[in-house]
């Protein structure tokens, strides 16, 4: 009678391990950690505020030709430099004003959004491919294929980003995608460090051995073993390189390298009205303001998302 009670306990218990090692989607437990996840993530501040004000921009730049009251790219010399709505000689034909060129200030401004999140998603995508690679690629094989990807990163922080990005966008001639290339081979070094020492944690794990022990091939344990369990440090990585390559495309922009006429770029729309920062300062307080949301959004988003990925975040 002990035998059998205790055969049936054992029986019990594997049948229990199975239900509870089934497919992710169906468990009890990956509903209960994804409603743990958002119910996290609506206490976290820093994520609920950052991600808001990130949805809200997003969703302008995705209805801009909808939001936008006027062409952003209609020229109107005899209403140029006219002030926003706030000031004495404002219209609400022109709410934010215009540039001097007579172009609507407000559908520039919206359209710009487009540009600085293109800008940024790409870049961030670009880099994160390259960066991911080389560090997954490290982190597990070791040797020398860690002192190759090693010495790589290594050369390419001597390098600064600005001073490269401008001697290659000058030689190559400026352009939004010109940008969007020569950023994303330049911004990859951070997500080559991060992820080479994510998955050299990941590698000596239980789950990786008993699949190289399985006969998996090596493409088949990067991609579905060790990749989905480093991607929330891949994740807030992008963020940051996202707010970081909106910043260079700014300044690449502001200083005449950047985005060209007549897209309208924040960091081009600053650099166009420096001549005018004494009398019309909302040309630049505008655009300028608008970068400044932008960039601590997606700051405050990751900062946030970091927090929420973090193992004390999930505890």
């Amino acid at each position: 009678m002990k035998s059998n009670s205790s055969g049936k306990e054992s029986a019990v218990a594997i049948d229990t391990g199975n239900t509870m090692s089934g497919a992710p989607a169906n468990a009890p437990g990956a509903a209960i950690s994804k409603h743990g996840f958002w119910r996290r993530a609506r206490r976290n501040k820093a994520f609920m505020v950052g991600g808001g004000l990130l949805l809200l921009i997003f969703l302008i730049a995705i209805f801009a030709p909808w939001l936008s009251p006027h062409d952003p790219y209609t020229q109107n010399l005899i209403n140029r430099n006219v002030p926003p709505v706030w000031y004495a000689r404002g219209s609400w034909v022109h709410p934010l004003g215009t540039d001097p060129l007579g172009r609507d200030y407000l559908s520039r401004l919206f359209y710009g959004a487009r540009i600085s999140l293109l800008i940024g998603a790409s870049v961030a995508l670009i880099s994160g491919l390259i960066g991911a690679t080389m560090g997954m690629l490290a982190g597990y094989f070791g040797g020398k294929t860690d002192m190759l990807v090693s010495f790589l990163v290594t050369t390419r922080l001597s390098m600064p980003v600005i001073l490269v990005a401008l001697a290659t966008v000058a030689i190559m001639g400026s352009s939004l995608w010109v940008v969007i290339i020569v950023l994303g081979l330049l911004k990859w070094d951070r997500y080559a460090v991060v992820m080479r020492s994510a998955t050299q944690q990941v590698r000596s794990l239980d789950y990786v051995a008993a699949a190289q022990s399985a006969g998996a091939s090596t493409l088949r344990i990067l991609l579905q073993e060790v990749l989905p369990n480093v991607v929330p440090h891949l994740i807030v990585i992008a963020t940051l390189e996202a707010a970081s390559a909106i910043l260079l495309e700014a300044a690449l922009s502001f200083l005449g390298l950047g985005v060209q006429p007549p897209l309208p770029s924040w960091g081009l729309m600053i650099s166009e009205a420096k001549t005018y920062m004494f009398f019309s300062f909302w040309l630049i307080a505008l655009p300028g303001s608008a970068l400044a949301l932008l960039i601590f959004s997606i700051n405050l988003a990751g900062d946030g998302l970091h927090d929420l990925l973090s193992p004390e975040g999930r505890s």
